[in-house]
């Protein structure tokens, strides 16, 4: 049974009692430093993914006539192939390449699109599956492993990309093939008689099916989101009873508890941070939605005590989240080592999927932090300047044996990164009935409709390498409404103006955003100041890796030195405690950008002659440094690399 559809709404007019996201195209990055990332992205990143998937046999697994060809990634010991995933990772490409004709028409882009598309709509089968691993090669075991084979979390990202197609072009076709396999999983799986009490180990259906019920208003939807979120961690597990159903015993289980997906506990009874980050970041997304649509307070306060966990006890200066390769995530609070880093850029990036939403429901500046901090540092080291070279762990030192690849083994961290770029514009600006949210600062035009006026507004600034700001306003007639300004946690001290006439900042800042309300008029100008020293960050004691170090910070920029720079390895440097730093533009540092400059202390080897050991310490000498972005890092020379650097 199809689902009825209605039109998206097109403007924040539409919904008079809740902050909603600009859409994301009538946000254009004309200039300053998103411009040259989001054409990078949409020039290069999303042909060329197109074409990795295709050398690298994903495409092929959408062959449904033809017999499977043998695998391109084998059987792992657990059981999983990276291939089992192979739909999400096109599902991701669609989405992100769905966002750039949002923006700008590409015919050869669009038929690509269509070609994945009837080929998902041939294999489909009659009851609505769709899953290209069991289709083609296992149809007896499609939903007996929910706990390992990702079935649904490759389903959402189809479903994601389905819904992203339909709103830049129209056509149903995707999106009609989706809602076939969302009515087929709805069918399955449930609390009614006849159905399995199951839910993916691998969150994100849950996500994909708010946005799903977003443009179809079918309560079903919604209802099957909340049904996986509410069924969560029950006890007795379901991952138990469907492993002595495939005859295994449940102890066997290779990473031994559930918490690694967040099945542990009920979703409410969790307070700390656990297990495969990526998995975290799409349950608590998908919580802060739901918590959204069905006004749940209770889901809202166990996100509070999550993002707060993760933020004060796990969470790296750069916005990276995961230290362990082990299991992708987490292992206790504190473990933040940087050479062995995991922070897969999967990770940063749902992390900024999380606090954005976080910031509709709740208008404080702790929320659209961490997203400032995951857009410039965490999440945008992923891709290289070029745009086709990636990261998936990202490091926060190295000793040169860290590369960017064009490829990866296990490739969901470009089509990530893909997608956050190219839907950039949404993360700025937030609106409701009479009150604008600006989130984020950057140069941009952005066009959006107040219910009693129709706003063209102009952010114009450097930033992030210079803190002024000036915000232009056009409206079509005069009009009494709500500004509200984020001012970033990482500035001490700023100005606000109005056409030209200080304002008093007395009283007008709550949680971190300054309100103004008054009545506007067409030209009037904002004109924000905000204070961008160097500065110096330490970790807590309890870090144990990042003891008698200190990285450097200016505006919402972290730095790391690069050997390329200095002509040795950084990790032989000591910074002094009170030597001055500088800040420079560098024309000619991938396309400009700000870098550091200032004393430090070089230890010598020269005299160390060959021994390991010593009765005496190194002595130093003094010579210059030079900090880069760390999200620049690995994009010149190889060499070594360190944020977190010491200090005497």
């Amino acid at each position: 049974m199809s689902s009825s559809l209605k039109k998206p709404a097109t403007d924040v007019a539409r919904h008079f009692d809740r902050l909603v996201p600009i859409e994301h195209h009538h946000v254009n990055f004309q200039d300053g430093f998103w411009k040259s990332w989001s054409e990078t992205v949409r020039k290069t990143t999303v042909p060329t993914q197109h074409m990795r998937l295709g050398e690298e046999g994903f495409l092929e697994v959408l062959d449904f006539d033809k017999p499977p060809a043998p695998l391109a990634r084998p059987i792992q010991p657990s059981g999983l192939s990276m291939q089992h995933f192979f739909d999400s990772d096109f599902g991701k490409w669609i989405e992100a390449a769905s966002y750039t004709l949002k923006n700008t028409a590409n015919a050869e882009l669009e038929a690509q699109i269509d070609a994945i598309v009837e080929k998902l709509e041939q294999g489909q089968m009659e009851d609505g599956y769709l899953n290209s691993w069991f289709i083609r090669r296992e149809p007896d075991k499609r939903w007996t492993n929910l706990r390992d084979l990702h079935e649904m979390y490759s389903m959402g990202h189809l479903l994601e990309g389905a819904v992203a197609y339909y709103e830049a072009t129209g056509k149903r076709r995707f999106l009609d093939v989706m809602i076939r396999a969302v009515d087929h999983i709805g069918a399955t799986f449930g609390s009614e008689p006849g159905q399995l009490r199951g839910y993916d180990a691998h969150e994100e259906i849950e996500l994909a099916l708010v946005k799903l019920y977003r443009i179809t208003k079918d309560p079903r939807h919604l209802k099957l989101a909340t049904y996986f979120i509410n069924e969560r961690g029950q006890i007795p597990s379901y991952y138990d009873e469907e492993a002595r159903l495939r005859g295994e015993d449940p102890a066997d289980y290779v990473y031994k508890t559930y918490a690694y997906s967040q099945a542990h506990r009920p979703v409410r009874e969790q307070s700390q941070v656990v297990g495969h980050a990526v998995r975290a970041m799409y349950l608590f997304s998908a919580m802060t939605d739901l918590a959204h649509e069905n006004d749940d307070p209770t889901l809202k306060q166990a996100c509070d005590r999550l993002f707060d966990n993760l933020t004060s006890r796990q969470l790296y200066v750069t916005g990276g989240l995961g230290p362990s390769a082990s299991n992708e995530g987490f292992t206790r609070e504190y473990d933040l080592p940087n050479e062995t880093a995991y922070a897969e850029t999967c990770a940063a990036v749902a992390l900024g999927f999380w606090s954005h939403r976080m910031a509709q429901i709740d208008l404080d500046a702790k929320f659209t932090d961490a997203l400032e901090t995951v857009l410039f540092n965490g999440a945008l080291s992923g891709i290289s300047r070029d745009g086709e070279h990636y990261f998936y762990e990202n490091v926060l030192e190295s000793h040169g044996q860290h590369r960017r690849w064009k490829w990866h083994y296990c490739p969901c961290c470009p089509t990530n990164i893909a997608r956050m770029i190219t839907s950039l514009g949404q993360y700025f600006y937030s609106g409701k009935a009479e009150e604008l949210a600006v989130h984020l600062y950057g140069a941009n035009t952005a066009e959006l409709d107040l219910g009693n006026t129709y706003l063209r507004l102009k952010q114009e600034t450097l930033y992030p390498w210079d803190g002024d700001v000036r915000i232009q306003l056009g409206l079509t007639w005069q009009a009494e409404f709500s500004i509200r300004l984020r001012i970033p946690g990482w500035c001490r001290s700023w100005t606000i103006s109005i056409n030209g006439v200080p304002l008093d900042a007395d009283g007008i800042v709550e949680k971190g955003y300054a309100t103004i309300r008054r009545s506007w008029a067409d030209g009037d100008e904002i004109r924000l100041s905000f204070d961008m020293p160097v500065e110096r960050l330490y970790a807590h004691p309890a870090v144990g890796e990042d003891a008698d170090r200190v990285a450097l910070k200016r505006g919402p920029v972290v730095y790391c030195i690069e050997e390329t720079d200095i002509g040795m390895e950084p990790q032989r440097l000591r910074l002094s405690a009170s030597g001055l730093i500088e800040a420079r533009f560098d024309q000619e540092l991938l396309g400009g950008a700000v870098v550091l400059e200032g004393e430090a202390m070089e230890a010598q080897v020269e005299d160390w002659k060959a021994g390991l050991y010593r009765n005496s310490p190194a002595a130093f000498r003094p010579r210059r440094f030079k900090a880069i972005p760390y999200h620049l890092w690995a994009n010149r020379d190889a060499g070594a690399m360190q944020v977190w650097l010491a200090e005497r």
